[in-house]
């Protein structure tokens, strides 16, 4: 018999039939979005799949910089889940549900079991925690390395896909590239100030599509604050 929830995940579809059925046991729950999986200091109790939405994860300064180091998509794992399940540490981040979610929670002792007992499983499980790794790098990557006006051009391009609105606050945005939120306010307001994007409450515009893509690629004229080099 089917286990539907595994089913929808490839690399979990050819598990093996005990594992099938202890893991298909569990059932898929829906979480409401803004509703917080974990905070830093919490005990890791399950491993969390998701099977479809959004979950964000972040850590805070203590300045209170907060920055977005990666989000958990369909069929995706939680590297900071992973690694307190298997190392018996307590979470450094946060994780907030950012669009209406389903996932399935697995508990500890079932997560050891399949751990230890299915190779399928162990294999999802370390696959998984090396794609969310490389994002990790990847942020880090872009935090020492890309200008902020390249990494604000790419944020806004992702979020807009193949529309012009972003729904996001200044906050929202400082997050996702490792910035302070006013240091993207005042790049915002120049952009908005050449006519590239247009602001408003909770929101952004691009007006000039052609002119963010070059931004995001590094070929367009950076845009400068005269107060001074910002991070």
């Amino acid at each position: 018999m089917s286990t539907p929830w595994l089913d929808r995940i490839g690399s979990l579809s050819g598990i093996d039939d005990g594992a099938r059925t202890i893991a298909g046991a569990i059932p898929a729950r829906r979480i409401k979005r803004g509703s917080v999986i974990f905070r830093a200091g919490d005990e890791a109790s399950a491993f969390f799949i998701v099977l479809a939405g959004r979950i964000s994860v972040t850590i805070t300064g203590p300045t209170g910089r907060e920055i977005l180091l990666y989000e958990v998509g369909s069929g995706e794992t939680c590297v900071q889940t992973t690694l307190a399940l298997l190392g018996s540490r307590r979470y450094e981040g946060e994780a907030t549900v950012t669009e209406e979610t389903e996932a399935v929670a697995i508990p500890r002792a079932v997560f050891d079991r399949l751990m230890g007992e299915s190779t399928v499983f162990r294999a999802f499980v370390f696959g998984s925690f090396g794609r969310r790794l490389t994002d990790v790098i990847h942020l880090l990557e872009k935090v020492a390395f890309v200008p902020i006006e390249s990494r604000l051009a790419a944020v806004l391009l992702d979020r807009a896909g193949n529309g012009q609105r972003i729904d996001a606050t200044h906050q929202d945005l400082a997050s996702a590239i490792g910035s302070a939120r006013e240091v993207v306010s005042r790049r915002l307001d120049a952009l908005r100030d050449r006519g590239i994007v247009d602001l408003g409450r909770g929101h952004v515009t691009i007006v000039n599509r052609r002119a963010i893509e070059a931004i995001a690629t590094g070929l367009g004229d950076h845009v400068t604050d005269r107060r001074g080099a910002d991070a």
